[in-house]
């Protein structure tokens, strides 16, 4: 009897470890699926209940977001909001350096972006998207993957970047950013340089359908920029060359006056005692005046062209100032 009654004991025992052993490993399985869902979960509860105002939507559109970066950016709630609401939101515009109007808050905290009514810059809002879009994307990025991406973007920031306004940008991060410098490379080089290493290209596919669309808003409201400057840089030469003719034939007409004047009294001196003399210096003295009124005349002419000019890129600078207030305005107010 008694080997029955140890076997009627032992079976119990067998069992209860078994399912301790399954609880614990359901367990594991548990926590490694929440560790490594987590950013998915963590999405899931942002974007439950969340509809992004269209004005938010549509950026996206314009700018071809892949399904990913739109995911991206509706997790980080963006906001188009006035000037006046940006500052507080984006104090120093959240350190960007470029014509870019936005920030991100680390740790998909957020995206804040300047709204932008001036007709003439249209395309501001769409970068500025895609590129706070890119701050969370590298966020996002694994450590293996975030290694891959650096050792590219650097690459092509030491051995291939040419553009002098981009390298301008990237040497003013190095002063205020400078932990930050390669995910603002991640950022200005995705939506600012029309043209990367395929590598590059193929990696940006991630967050757009066609990144084309981006690089041509930058091109265009660059360009509104560039442009006036390029007339006002031109302008100055021209009026730096103005001045140097206005200057040499000012001093030049200071030399024929004295002349004309020494002219003047020596036929007065001769009229009186030398007439014959002095009937045959009033042509040459004749002469040299027209040939001083007609240089003063063309000093007029060359001084009425430098006003002019003077005016017009007066008035380019005007405009470049209005569009520059425009981006950093604290009284717009959106009306979308």
């Amino acid at each position: 009897m008694l080997p029955q009654t140890n076997n009627y004991y032992q079976l119990p025992k067998k069992k209860r470890l078994k399912s301790t052993s399954m609880t614990l490993i359901l367990g594991v399985i548990i926590i490694l699926i929440g560790v490594i869902q987590h950013q998915n979960i963590y999405d899931q509860w942002k974007l439950y209940g969340y509809t992004a105002p269209k004005v938010v939507a549509d950026l996206a559109t314009q700018d071809n977001m892949t399904a990913y970066a739109r995911k991206i950016y509706y997790v980080n709630h963006p906001q188009l909001i006035s000037g006046s609401q940006f500052n507080q939101a984006c104090p120093n515009n959240g350190g960007e350096k470029t014509i870019i109007l936005g920030c991100y808050k680390g740790g998909q905290q957020g995206i804040a972006l300047l709204g932008v009514k001036e007709p003439l810059l249209n395309g501001v809002e769409q970068v500025t998207a895609a590129h706070e879009m890119l701050h969370a994307a590298y966020d996002r990025l694994s450590g293996s993957d975030k290694t891959k991406i650096n050792a590219m973007l650097e690459s092509y920031y030491k051995n291939d970047l040419h553009d002098s306004r981009i390298l301008a940008i990237i040497d003013a991060y190095k002063i205020s950013e400078p932990q930050d410098i390669v995910n603002e490379m991640h950022s200005v080089f995705g939506t600012e340089i029309a043209v990367l290493p395929q590598p590059l290209e193929q990696y940006y596919k991630r967050y757009f359908t066609d990144r084309a669309f981006v690089t041509g808003f930058t091109a265009k409201y660059q360009a509104e920029f560039t442009n006036r400057q390029n007339t006002i840089n031109k302008d100055d030469e021209q009026l730096m060359n103005l001045k140097s003719q206005i200057n040499s034939l000012e001093s030049d007409l200071r030399d024929r006056l004295s002349n004309i004047n020494n002219q003047q009294a020596n036929l007065l001196s001769l009229r009186n005692s030398d007439v014959k003399a002095y009937n045959a210096g009033v042509p040459g003295y004749n002469s040299l005046v027209d040939k001083y009124n007609s240089s003063a005349d063309n000093l007029q002419n060359l001084i009425s062209q430098y006003n002019q000019l003077v005016a017009s890129r007066n008035a380019v600078v005007l405009e470049e100032d209005q569009l520059a207030k425009e981006l950093t305005s604290t009284t717009q107010q959106i009306n979308k």
